[in-house]
């Protein structure tokens, strides 16, 4: 299956002479996404190869010297003149030097060699990217499946077209809804990991995710030199049973008996292994953005409810409304990007759970309810006064037409 969003503004980058380095957490797609590209450089023609440093031999070759990568390719001086060579390098960080490698081409062979890269985990590209690459890669961000990536998998792409209708008409009664729900809810619980999604019974995707825990995130424990991996967990669990909700990281110390900066060490690296956000308050003054204590969100619902043990249907839970803001999330980040996302709370309790700044001090604002029923205009009256330049959206699962704010489906 195709993701033809995220292929397509891959193949776009194509024609830049900036490497094209592809980064996410693991088992998300990535490999898959770079070898379908090169099913496409293959049926227009072009020249490529496909490696990976998982390889040993290959890896021990080019960490002698990065030009030893041509034992394994074509040379560029045996290419036309009007041909470039295509260099699809997957698991680029297990490279000594990966920058290094990446520059030295870069520079000698930027004109006959096109690099497409992928990376398992940012924490690995930021430890062994001495040199930031500036101006010579083009950095692309891969996440789980959207809910409609998630609809093309189990092909339904006829309830993708629905689905989107009831985007653009709030009033949109579609007769495909009860089904639309059900997938809804099914995608709330088990999240969008492509290898999820695709599995038939709910048994192998528990058994999926379970894996997706215990072995994926340990390895990036132990890769990262994590001594305590037993309290890593811990504290990722805690992040999940706490999504959407404030990060005390002194708090979080006192409870798992570490330290500060371990807390924080841990912190980063799951921001950066793409299992968690953490998403900052937005203030008039930006010293105290950087300051006050963040939200945490997870990249995936699924992976959140395998740390909590928990794969009851929406319907059924009490923390509903936790996992619809976590996919709220989810959504806004890939209509904005999560460095625009913020959310504004006061000292007296005033809260609006999501602002999206598309300029400065300007965008949209969403509170998340379950049920719109819960939705008091009257709370957001100071918001509203103080921000005016973000008009206050609803984002409602269980929608009863009964509020005068504009009612958003995501």
């Amino acid at each position: 299956m195709e993701r033809k969003k995220s292929l397509e503004a891959i193949k776009q980058h194509l024609s830049h002479p900036q490497h094209t380095i592809l980064v996410g957490a693991r088992q998300v797609g990535k490999t898959t996404l770079v070898k379908q590209l090169g099913n496409l450089l293959e049926k227009e023609g072009e020249q490529f190869h496909f490696l990976t440093f998982e390889d040993p031999t290959i890896l021990k070759s080019i960490n002698k010297h990065p030009e030893n990568i041509f034992n394994y390719t074509r040379l560029p001086a045996d290419l036309p003149d009007n041909k470039r060579l295509f260099l699809i390098i997957d698991e680029v960080q297990y490279a000594e030097n990966p920058s290094n490698f990446l520059k030295l081409l870069y520079d000698k062979y930027a004109a006959k060699i096109k690099i497409i890269a992928t990376g398992s985990s940012a924490f690995y590209i930021d430890k062994n990217f001495k040199d930031s690459l500036a101006g010579r890669k083009q950095v692309f961000e891969l996440y789980p499946l959207d809910f409609g990536e998630f609809l093309h998998f189990k092909k339904e792409d006829r309830l993708l077209d629905e689905w989107e209708e009831m985007q653009s008409r709030k009033l949109y009664q579609s007769p495909q809804k009860h089904k639309i729900n059900k997938m809804f809810g099914e995608y709330l619980v088990y999240g969008g990991y492509p290898a999820v999604v695709l599995a038939n019974t709910e048994k192998e995707k528990q058994a999926l995710l379970g894996e997706l825990v215990n072995s994926f995130m340990k390895k990036d424990a132990l890769e990262a030199g994590i001594r305590e991996e037993l309290k890593f967990f811990q504290l990722a669990r805690i992040l999940a049973d706490q999504a959407g909700q404030l990060v005390n990281q002194h708090e979080l110390g006192n409870t798992l008996q570490m330290s500060g900066k371990t807390v924080e060490n841990y912190l980063y690296l799951l921001k950066k292994s793409f299992i968690i956000h953490l998403m900052p308050p937005l203030f008039g003054n930006i010293r105290k953005e950087l300051t006050k204590m963040p939200k945490v969100f997870f990249n995936d619902n699924g992976l959140r409810n395998a740390l909590v043990n928990n794969y009851t249907l929406p319907s059924n839970r009490a923390d509903k409304g936790m996992l619809l803001e976590n996919y709220v999330y989810t959504r806004l980040r890939g209509l904005y990007g999560q460095d625009a996302l913020y959310y504004w709370r006061t000292a007296d309790g005033n809260e609006v759970d999501f602002i999206a700044e598309k300029s400065f001090r300007k965008g949209f604002a969403y509170e998340v309810k379950y049920n719109d029923l819960t939705f008091k205009l009257s709370k957001y009256k100071k918001f509203m006064k103080a921000y005016s330049g973000f008009p206050l959206n609803l984002v409602s699962k269980e929608v009863n037409l009964e509020n005068t704010i504009d009612i958003v489906r995501l």
